[in-house]
């Protein structure tokens, strides 16, 4: 990468709940934890107000854009989601409702990779697999329910556009078959089965201490899972190996992940800066904080000489003596990639209850940090 140092942009609107780029990354799907998602275009070092996606009746609680259809997908508190079309005449969204049959909040969504259908999350013990049907011209669903025994905080789909991961409040990561007769094609075999009708169980997983499962994540190839759980951990599964690894931080809870490839994982969450795992041999390990080079070097100090200090400096306690050395200020609740190839992301993006959404060049920091180890 040409430059080493994120880019950080900040909207001030609020804390941001969720986002989305385009194909592009020259438009921008965020919410500000309200019911309505902003549509922002790039221009020039900053992002211009476009549209205004406002049919929802209560925040937002994910979004998903579609990068080869250009469709928008939104999911709320208020129990819906909506697919979103860009009319090209008149240049407006145009909302379409899906049926998802749940009487709890919706909390996550993402667009299959075919992006022929799309999976709701929700507080009803549920995950809604929402596919189109061409004769009555609207979305349906169809749920996996069992063995499902709590909210589900998080999704990802496999690569091969049938198998589906959730992370869910009961503390299990789960692998599930997403199967729709008529929309997939019957997928090759791999470790995780072979006959995969609707709501196979695949898999079920916990990490060493339990805890919310906040985040899951497939590998590039779709062999190993990934996920974080409240207790600190990350946990790496590989059905092939029947390897399960969990890796015990002593950092603050990871709620997002995504894979740079098949030997690195960023995982962030509440210490507000995004860390670094990776495959070493046979192992995986933590690394090192992506931005410890912000940090401040020194003595530390105790109460008692800080408040000396200020005294006899004649200073005041200012907005600065609490102030994060991080590009974040609170907490990280979505890491997404920006650009590269799923085998291998080049930079990723981080946005955080502070309003902050960060652009990373993973290249240069993996390389920069690779060998630290904090």
């Amino acid at each position: 990468m040409a430059s080493e140092q994120p880019n950080v942009n900040e909207f001030n609107l609020g804390p941001i709940t969720c986002y989305s780029f385009n194909h592009d990354r020259s438009e921008l799907a965020i919410c500000f934890n309200t019911n309505v998602v902003n549509i922002f275009r790039k221009a020039g070092a900053g992002w211009t107000l476009t549209w205004t996606l406002a049919e929802h009746d209560k925040p937002v609680t994910s979004v998903d854009w579609a990068p080869n259809t250009n469709r928008i997908v939104t999911c709320s508190q208020d129990r819906n989601a909506y697919v979103w079309t860009l009319d090209p005449t008149l240049q407006q969204w145009k909302p379409t409702l899906v049926l998802l049959r749940i009487n709890r909040a919706a909390t996550f969504t993402r667009w299959s990779p075919a992006e022929d259908k799309f999976a709701v999350a929700s507080g009803s013990r549920c995950i809604t697999i929402c596919y189109f049907e061409e004769d009555n011209d609207w979305w349906a669903g169809k749920h996996i329910k069992k063995p499902i025994r709590s909210t589900v905080l998080s999704l990802d789909w496999h690569p091969n556009n049938v198998l589906i991961a959730a992370g869910c409040a009961d503390m299990k990561a789960r692998v599930f078959s997403a199967f729709i007769k008529g929309v997939d094609k019957k997928p090759p075999a791999s470790p995780w089965g072979e006959k995969l009708p609707f709501n196979t169980l695949c898999g079920e997983f916990s990490s060493s201490a339990g805890g919310w499962v906040h985040s899951v994540g497939f590998s590039p190839d779709g062999e190993t899972l990934a996920f974080t759980g409240h207790d600190s951990t990350v946990t790496i599964v590989s059905p092939a190996t029947g390897s399960i690894q969990s890796i015990r931080t002593t950092h603050l809870p990871y709620v997002s992940l995504i894979w740079l490839n098949s030997q690195q994982i960023v995982a962030a969450g509440h210490d507000c800066a995004p860390h670094l795992f990776e495959l070493k041999g046979q192992q995986w390990a933590f690394t090192a904080s992506l931005d410890v080079h912000r940090k401040k070097v020194g003595v530390e100090l105790t109460a008692r000489d800080t408040f000396r200090q200020m005294d006899s400096r004649a200073q005041a306690s200012s907005a600065k003596d609490t102030e994060l050395q991080t590009y974040h200020q609170n907490t990280i609740n979505s890491v997404r990639p920006y650009s590269g190839s799923n085998e291998q992301v080049e930079q990723f993006s981080t946005s955080g209850i502070d309003g902050r959404l960060v652009i990373w060049n993973a290249g240069s920091i993996a390389k920069s940090f690779g060998n630290m180890r904090i």
